[in-house]
C-alpha cells in the first residue's frame, strides 16, 4: 500500500482525523497543541491522531494529499478542513462546533 493509499484509508475510516506533531497527550508543537485544545473545547473526546514525527513518509505524504504545506491538518468525514489557523477561525465563529455536532 502506498503512503497516499494509507492516508486515504485513515481519512475514510475515521470520522475525525488530526495529523499532528506528537500525540494528543503530548503535542510536540504549539500549533498541534492548539488544534487538540480546540477539538476538546468542541467536546470531541475521541478522534484519530496520527503523529507525523513517527513516519517521515506520512509527514510528507499528507502535505501532498491535501495540497497544504503545514501540519497539523484536520479531516472530518473524509473532508480536509485545514490547519490550526483555520480551526481557530472556524471555532471562533461557531462553524467548527456545528460541523462536529453532526459527526
Amino acid at each position: 500500500m502506498s503512503i497516499q493509499e494509507l492516508i486515504k484509508q485513515q481519512v475514510q475510516e475515521n470520522n475525525i482525523v488530526l495529523y499532528m506533531k506528537g500525540t494528543p497527550q503530548f503535542p510536540q508543537c504549539g500549533f498541534s497543541s492548539k488544534a487538540v485544545s480546540i477539538l476538546k473545547a468542541c467536546g470531541v473526546d475521541g478522534f484519530a491522531a496520527v503523529n507525523v514525527l513517527e513516519n517521515p513518509e506520512i509527514r510528507q505524504g499528507i502535505k501532498e494529499f491535501s495540497n497544504w504545506p503545514t501540519i497539523p491538518q484536520l479531516y472530518i468525514k473524509g473532508e480536509f478542513i485545514g490547519g490550526s489557523d483555520i480551526m481557530t477561525e472556524m471555532y471562533e465563529n461557531g462553524e467548527l462546533q456545528e460541523l462536529l455536532a453532526t459527526k
